[in-house]
């Protein structure tokens, strides 16, 4: 329980950090609280999309991986912030990602903040 609430943290962090940072990323919310909440419901979307389907994507595209040497990752994770904002869109959460290289950009910059995050953030079991 304690590496679920870890990970969702983590998630919370790198996305915010990715809204703060690109314009078109976006989160609103009539008030704070209300922005805190659909940060961690979207961040609860992301580690599940990344959970159930990244593996899939990632078994599906492994050629590529060996092809492009891994940077088929940037691309698999920016389909994957597209894919959350889309599914944050029907559960009708103020999240969305506007266009492609947004989420590419957005995708490396929450791996590199969720990875810090990870770091900085005890995972005992």
């Amino acid at each position: 329980m304690k590496h679920f609430l870890v990970k969702t943290i983590a998630n919370a962090a790198a996305l915010a950090v990715a809204i703060w940072l690109l314009k078109d990323i976006t989160l609103t919310g009539e008030n704070t609280g209300r922005q805190i909440l659909t940060l961690i419901l979207v961040a609860l979307i992301f580690g599940l999309v990344n959970f159930l389907v990244k593996p899939v994507v990632k078994l599906l595209s492994f050629p590529l991986f060996i092809l492009t040497l891994g940077l088929i990752t940037l691309i698999v994770n920016a389909l994957m912030l597209l894919l959350t904002s889309w599914l944050a869109g029907k559960a009708d959460l103020a999240f969305h990602v506007d266009g492609f290289w947004t989420a590419l950009l957005g995708g490396v910059i929450i791996s590199i903040v969720a990875w810090a995050m990870h770091v900085v953030l005890p995972d005992e079991d």
